[in-house]
């Protein structure tokens, strides 16, 4: 049962680096999107639709990007192996198509929190505050994706959570004063 554990815990170590790399992206260029459609006062269905076109176009980008980087990784790898025992290691150590296929579902799992508020709001009606029920929402999606990535490099949790917290709240700023300023010049 331990070696079973063992196997299946280094299976997802292996592919942390996409999980984080897609799940801190999502859940950034969703929120970006959020942010800079308010901050240039667009309202809740566009939100939705700039919102979801983001997170599957832009999801699928990555996850392209992601697979093109491990094959060029592999193909390269293989080029310079030595050995057949070389070559095998390497097959077995790169697979393009899983690192593309976990970057995109991160990028999925963890990019909707930004947009479950105007979900909810288009379907039940909240307050004004949804684009703070948003801002939270994303702040556990960094927060889940943070303390994910400490526990299993056994590294303090809150540094990881705090980390991911700061860069996701720069770029949210950026992208709500930049809609802001943008929306001002047109107007």
């Amino acid at each position: 049962m331990a070696a079973n554990t063992s196997k299946i815990y280094q299976k997802t170590e292996k592919y942390l680096g996409e999980f984080v790399y897609g799940g801190i992206d999502g859940c950034v260029t969703t929120f970006a999107v959020v942010a800079g459609s308010v901050g240039a006062n667009l309202n809740s269905s566009i939100i939705i639709i700039l919102g979801f076109a983001n997170l599957l176009a832009d999801g699928f980008a990555m996850s392209i990007g992601a697979y093109l980087s491990a094959k060029t990784e592999k193909d390269n790898a293989l080029k310079h192996a030595i050995t057949e025992n070389d070559k095998t290691k390497i097959e077995q150590d790169f697979n393009p198509i899983a690192k593309g296929t976990v970057t995109y579902i991160s990028f999925l799992l963890i990019g909707i929190f930004p947009l479950l508020s105007y979900v909810i709001d288009f379907l039940h009606p909240l307050d004004k505050s949804v684009f703070l029920y948003s801002a939270l929402a994303t702040g556990f999606g960094f927060i889940m994706v943070g303390s994910l990535k400490s526990y299993i490099n056994h590294k303090a949790i809150w540094k990881g959570i705090t980390e991911t917290l700061v860069l996701g709240l720069l770029a949210a700023l950026v992208s709500y004063y930049v809609g802001d300023w943008i929306e001002g010049l047109i107007d």
